[in-house]
């Protein structure tokens, strides 16, 4: 039998994680959820539990969401990161690219999760 797909959750608004904690629960049930709210937490998780996907915001506490991760796909390239932000910014998504996020999502159309998670 095949493990749950494991999912981190990083953003420093506890609200938002709990959206994003739920839309992911209606699209993978069966999926392994976890939550931090900084940059470093992130890579910390990574280190322990090498998730399937990290859904990262941008504007973190400490380090930011593209620093962040650029440090997990340099020592992980196998997990895949979703920058999930407010902010429709070309500049952003760039660096977003070049630190190796598979995806740049805006917060207000969590629901193309969907999409992304069955690519």
């Amino acid at each position: 039998m095949a493990s749950a797909m494991v999912v981190l959750i990083v953003d420093d608004n506890s609200a938002m994680r709990r959206v994003i904690r739920a839309v992911v629960w209606q699209l993978a049930l069966d999926a392994d959820i976890a939550e931090c709210d900084d940059g470093a937490q992130a890579i910390e998780f990574c280190h322990k539990r090498r998730p399937d996907w990290v859904l990262m915001d941008i504007r973190l506490g400490g380090m930011n969401g593209i620093e962040a991760s650029r440090q997990i796909k340099a020592q992980y390239p196998d997990i895949r990161i979703v920058i999930v932000t407010n902010y429709d910014d070309a500049g952003l998504r760039e660096a977003a690219v070049s630190a190796g996020a598979c995806a740049y999502l805006l917060k207000e159309n969590l629901m193309d999760l969907r999409q992304i998670f069955t690519t």
